[in-house]
């Protein structure tokens, strides 16, 4: 692959990378909120505040839909990237995504799913971030 078209592929990847990162960042602060809902709504919450709860879900559930989509294009992107160490990481951030997308979010209605939605978009950050590094390193 010559230098210019490798360049071109890790700038496209990066871009891939950031907006699912951006997508990641909304997701968590609706399932910030949402939990918070959630733990007013189990020490003496009323009407509201579960609606506010189920509101905050159905936000984060439609930005957890979004950025499954952005991680997916991200996907693509990186696998037409050809950097030496970066397959290794790449490998395993495409492994860990096959799982993501399993639609965990779908059926969170208590506050447990809620903390593990919380964890796992968390760690979809942590990764999508590593694997930023990485290729920034390749521009």
């Amino acid at each position: 692959m010559a230098a210019y078209d490798q360049v071109k592929e890790v700038n496209e990847a990066i871009r891939a990378g950031e907006n699912a990162l951006q997508s990641l960042y909304r997701a968590q602060e609706m399932l910030d909120k949402a939990r918070t809902w959630g733990i007013f709504d189990i020490f003496g919450g009323n009407l509201i505040t579960g609606i506010m709860k189920h509101s905050r879900l159905q936000e984060a559930s439609r930005y957890m839909e979004e950025a499954r989509r952005d991680l997916s294009y991200f996907q693509q992107e990186l696998r037409d990237v050809q950097a030496p160490g970066l397959s290794s990481i790449a490998g395993d951030f495409l492994t860990f995504a096959d799982f993501f997308f399993d639609g965990f979010i779908a059926d969170i209605l208590v506050q447990s799913k809620i903390n593990e939605a919380r964890g796992q978009c968390a760690e979809a950050i942590r990764r999508t971030q590593e694997l930023l590094t990485r290729l920034r390193q390749y521009q």
